[in-house]
Formats: C-alpha cells, structure tokens, sequence
C-alpha cells in the first residue's frame, strides 16, 4: 500500500511556516551608521533585545543605552547621629575617589570598595573625615562603596569607573 505524502507536504508548507518569525521587533527609529568591507554598524531606537559581554576588564551591553547613574543605594534610616554631609567625588572617576563627611561625635567610621560581583576590592578601618581611595588600577566597571560603623553599613555608593 502506497501513501500519498503531497497534501501533508502542501499543508506543512503552507500553515506550519506562516507562524515562523525571526528578529521581529518594533522600532519607532533606526539607520546605519557605518558601513565597510570589514563589517556595517546599525543601530535601532525601541530595540526589545539586548545582550551583555563579560570579559576580564569590564562588561559591555549590547542593544541597551547605558547611562551615567549616580545614586545613593541603600541607607539606614538614622544614620546622621553617626555622620554628615556624606560627599564622594568626582563621580565617575578614573584615578582617586574622596570620600568626604562630617564626624562630630568620633565615631569609628570604616569603608568597603566591592565590585559589582560582591568581591572586596579594598577596605579600611577608622578612617578620618576625608581620605583619598584610588581606584586607578581597577577596570573601567561599576563598583560599591560602603560606609560602615561596627560592622553595620550606614550607606552604600554606586561608584562608577570610566
């Protein structure tokens, strides 16, 4: 008995690859920016996807516009009876971070520089009311700094590193 194959062949052919999309996505803009023999750069504004590159001095993601956000991360709620006028400057910096407050009561103050993968870069114990980190040997990255008293954090920085 010999089965007749070609009006399953025409039914696959016409309904099961109709549903198939590929790289769709809705974009309000776009264009190419540069084109060559060793490659073109395209860009679009809307894109859906993005992916990120991890390598050994840095990261890089793709598809996304990267902005510089410079914020207080997390605080205790009753930390100015510690200290005040918390200032961390230039921000983002590519050499030396200072670290400026206002200790009235001589409270031991100490600082923690963790990366963004939550390994301790540097730390330091009863600093003074401004000292000067550096930050020069690091990778361009995103990085922590946390302000302690007794093993309790007080405030936690985003420091960026051009």
């Amino acid at each position: 008995m010999k089965k007749n194959y070609f009006p399953f062949l025409i039914f696959i052919i016409c309904f099961g690859f109709s549903s198939a999309v590929a790289q769709n996505s809705t974009n309000s803009s776009g264009g190419e920016i540069v084109s060559g023999a060793q490659g073109s750069l395209s860009y679009s504004v809307g894109q859906i996807v993005y992916t990120t590159n991890f390598g050994t001095t840095g990261s890089v993601a793709q598809g996304v516009q990267q902005p510089y956000e410079i914020s207080e991360v997390l605080s205790i709620d009753n930390f100015s009876n510690l200290i005040q006028e918390v200032k961390i400057f230039p921000n983002p910096t590519s050499d030396i971070l200072t670290l400026n407050f206002i200790n009235s009561n001589n409270h031991s103050i100490d600082y923690e520089l963790i990366d963004i993968n939550g390994k301790r870069l540097k730390s330091e114990k009863n600093i003074p009311n401004e000292i000067n980190i550096s930050i020069a040997s690091f990778p361009s990255t995103i990085y922590y700094l946390k302000i302690k008293h007794q093993d309790s954090e007080v405030k936690t920085f985003k420091i960026i590193k051009k």
